[in-house]
């Protein structure tokens, strides 16, 4: 899915791209709707989630 980048806040994300949401549910970010969600970047809550970015920017990618 182009036009998403891990610079970009979840919830930048999930207004452009709300179909990624079960991506994001299924790779163990589980809260979405949180103000975490509004001000961090894919990168740092995949870093927090302990998840790799690279991994999870391809998985979008291939939406």
């Amino acid at each position: 899915m182009s036009g998403i980048t891990k610079e970009m806040t979840i919830g930048e994300i999930l207004r452009a791209n709300p179909e990624v949401a079960p991506l994001l549910l299924e790779a163990g970010m589980h809260c979405l709707g949180c103000p975490s969600a509004q001000g961090e970047s894919l990168e740092e809550a995949a870093m927090v989630h302990g998840i790799d970015i690279d991994d999870l920017m391809g998985a979008i990618e291939a939406m």
